[in-house]
């Protein structure tokens, strides 16, 4: 482990995951920790964490951005004590704006909460997602379709801002790097001893698109979609033969005539109590 983002959720951590893949760094981002340690996140986070944990899970990669990571970073420090610590800011108005916005994102790409009750992969994901949001902002989700009436803005400003001083008043200066995306290649460059690529900085994840763009290349997206196009196929071939067993034995017309007689003895109620 070389690189430990601390950097709170929305300041520019998916940049900075391309950023550091360019520099040749193995980067494990948020849909990593999901897909390859969803065991080890979820223990750590319904219950505790170890240094020996985290040194396990780690130990192959470079860099590690995004959630749950970034508010470990102190536990996860510890199990690689050389590795350096950047936290990336932004200005708290842009990055509380900027997280209600993807929230918003997520409840307007309708098939993605479907997934999320449906699919197999997609209940693992949500359960993932409610542990994350119990420990870094406090609140319980009940349910994929609402992303943003858990947000209460003076709480999350807080919590922004208790993590962002935090990090910067206890990490050791000598290995601290506070940074932000603004600034480009020279300042991260320079503090990870890496020569400046001939490529412009990257910036991802502009407007909360992540998911759309996770979707064509993430794995774990992947397979989703793929248990998400066999839930459709059993779905519509359960209503297709439903459907075929209703016609076969008649009780369509049973059905209607039920009906018809259960809305003519109401409207002769009706019709007498007038009278």
């Amino acid at each position: 482990m070389k690189v430990v983002m601390a950097g709170y959720s929305k300041t520019g951590t998916k940049s900075m995951a391309a950023a550091l893949r360019l520099l040749g760094y193995k980067v494990y981002d948020f849909m990593d920790h999901f897909w390859y340690h969803y065991e080890d996140w979820m223990k750590i986070m319904e219950r505790q964490s170890t240094v020996e944990d985290f040194r396990r899970m780690y130990q192959d990669v470079d860099a590690l951005t995004g959630c749950p990571a970034f508010a470990f970073w102190e536990e996860i420090l510890k199990a690689f004590p050389d590795a350096k610590v950047v936290l990336t800011t932004r200005e708290e108005e842009s990055w509380y704006h900027s997280t209600v916005g993807q929230a918003r994102v997520l409840e307007s790409y309708y098939k993605f909460p479907l997934m999320q009750i449906l699919t197999p992969t997609g209940r693992k994901y949500f359960k993932f997602y409610r542990a994350l949001a119990r420990v870094v902002d406090g609140v319980d989700m009940n349910n994929p379709f609402h992303y943003t009436y858990h947000y209460n803005e003076g709480l999350q400003r807080q919590k922004y801002r208790q993590h962002q001083k935090y990090c910067e008043q206890n990490a050791p200066k000598e290995k601290l790097l506070v940074y932000s995306v603004k600034e480009g290649w020279g300042p991260l460059c320079a503090f990870l001893g890496k020569d400046v690529p001939s490529v412009p900085f990257p910036h991802s994840n502009v407007g909360g698109v992540y998911i759309e763009d996770l979707m064509e290349v993430h794995p774990a997206f992947d397979r989703m979609e793929r248990e998400w196009r066999l839930v459709l196929f059993l779905l519509t071939a359960m209503g297709l033969y439903t459907s075929y067993k209703i016609y076969s034995h008649g009780w369509m017309g049973k059905a209607a005539n039920f009906f018809s007689n259960f809305a003519r003895r109401r409207f002769s109620c009706f019709h007498l109590s007038i009278s």
